[in-house]
């Protein structure tokens, strides 16, 4: 290690690692003490029942000692990892509700159950500007199309969550809202000026510099910025204009070098240094123990050899200190009333959101009906599972005359041939339960209702009355089933185009 470096600094103190299983196994113990891990990022794989995650975190939090990061990523709709808590609407949900104070409630919420199991770092609010409706990986996790919505929701979702002691982290820098690749497969680029994003992907960025405790970067190029490099690792997008620019002093973390953006390209060694070197203070290195070492080892090589100044390993290390200081573990009781009210509080929000477009209309209750579903729709590492089949027949179990429900089960609704379907006049709805688009062979569907449980921009494929609940958590599902049943009224706004 330089020797222009304290005994006490560890290169370890700059990387966050996961881990497997749901408890903290002696192996993985051993290992966060011996390479001085300070920071673990949980995901779905990880969190078991609510007491084995308590217990899990208390483990953490025992061998990473005081200043201890804890993170996941709990944004609202279908990215929630701890799926137990009350269940947060996606941020497009709130984009349609359109409520700052109703955001800033939700924000707060969603950090009061994160502490209660004792969780210091949320991955979250999104200040993604979507404004590109074929984006496959942001769409309902921003909260609209325009730098205003976005700016004025998430800083509010933000001022929830900070007041309730939670550090929370705006992503993805300098902007993922303009993507039709998804960096979790392939490398984005985005073919704009810096004039092009200073009057849009910026706006959000700038104007909550001083607020957010944590920035996560983007993989993503951005030619005319930087040519060679995308973002994470780009010294001119995150040193030049994030640091110098924007004087962000915050801590800035990359997202996960494991994804294929990063790791197809550079491999874990290569980007480790080259994102602390461009402004990063946190490298995000999943994978096994092995790799994760391999990350570790990259930075201490880089400091001997004079690749990382030591003056930036200090100032990162310093950054880290400042944020785990000002937001701790905590693990307050998270039971009884105020957890019931904040489950309460998320399925009000899910029901404002709740938008009718084109007219729709629930289906009379003296109709046969035909509901088109695909069953099961499987995580994609990113997003929960979708919802099943089971779930949208639910909606219609109050039907009065539940014999005259037809319910057709599809394993790929893309691959959905609409001439098949009989000519027999009853009303058919067909019910979405997956995130991509369904392509061009959709414009020939005629559904008398349209059901959009998650991926909003379906609401262009398909030109027919349609309702977006812009997710399918239970609060979500349960106001579409009170729109269906007469007792509640569409009120939400489209915080994106969909006509």
């Amino acid at each position: 290690m330089s020797t222009n470096l304290p005994p006490d600094f560890d290169a370890g103190r700059l990387v966050m690692v996961d881990i497997t299983g749901t408890s903290l196994d002696a192996a993985t113990a051993d290992f966060l003490r011996q390479q001085r891990i300070r920071a673990v990022c949980l995901f779905r794989k990880n969190l078991g029942t609510e007491a084995q995650v308590r217990q899990l975190t208390r483990d953490l939090r025992e061998v990473m000692g005081p200043q201890a990061l804890i993170g996941l990523d709990q944004e609202g709709g279908s990215v929630v990892r701890a799926t137990f808590l009350p269940q947060p609407p996606s941020a497009m949900a709130l984009g349609a509700a359109g409520d700052e104070a109703l955001a800033t409630q939700v924000g707060a919420a969603v950090a009061r159950g994160l502490r209660g199991i004792g969780i210091n770092w949320n991955f979250a609010p999104v200040v993604d500007i979507n404004n590109n409706p074929a984006n496959p990986v942001i769409a309902e996790r921003s909260f609209g199309e325009t730098a205003e919505t976005v700016t004025r929701l998430a800083g509010a979702w933000m001022q929830g969550s900070l007041s309730e002691g939670v550090a929370c982290c705006i992503k993805h820098f300098p902007g993922h809202g303009d993507t039709h690749v998804d960096s979790h497969l392939d490398l984005p680029t985005v073919e704009k000026s810096r004039a092009e994003l200073d009057a849009l992907e910026l706006r959000p960025f700038r104007a909550l510099r001083d607020a957010a405790p944590s920035v996560m970067t983007a993989h993503i190029v951005y030619p005319a910025i930087d040519p060679d490099y995308p973002a994470t690792l780009s010294r001119t997008i995150l040193g030049g204009i994030l640091r110098e620019e924007l004087g962000y002093d915050g801590v800035v973390i990359t997202d996960a070098l494991m994804m294929k953006a990063i790791a197809d390209r550079y491999g874990y060694a290569r980007a480790a240094v080259l994102a602390i070197q461009a402004g990063a203070d946190m490298i995000l290195a999943q994978g096994s123990l092995a790799e994760q070492a391999q990350a570790i080892q990259a930075l201490r090589d880089g400091l001997d050899r004079g690749d990382i100044d030591p003056a930036r390993a200090l100032q990162a290390q310093s950054r880290l200190d400042r944020m785990a200081d000002r937001y701790p573990v905590r693990m307050d009781d998270y039971t009884g009333a105020p957890r019931a009210a904040d489950d309460e509080l998320m399925r009000q929000a899910w029901a404002r959101g709740l938008c009718a477009l084109r007219g729709a209309k629930a289906p009379a209750r003296d109709v046969p009906l035909r509901v088109l579903v695909q069953d099961e729709v499987p995580t994609d590492g990113v997003s929960e599972a979708g919802p099943t089949g089971q779930q949208v027949r639910a909606l219609f179990r109050d039907h009065p005359q539940s014999g005259l429900v037809e319910f057709v089960s599809l394993q790929d609704i893309t691959a959905l041939d609409w001439s098949s379907l009989p000519q027999d006049g009853r009303f058919t709805v067909l019910a979405s339960t997956h995130r991509g688009r369904y392509g061009e062979q959709a414009r020939h569907w005629t559904p008398d209702l349209h059901l959009v449980l998650w991926n909003p921009f379906q609401a262009l494929d398909v030109q027919a009355p349609t309702v977006i609940s812009w997710g399918y958590a239970d609060g979500a599902l349960a106001a579409l089933g009170a729109w269906m049943g007469g007792t509640l009224t569409a009120t939400g706004q489209s915080p994106v185009t969909l006509d």
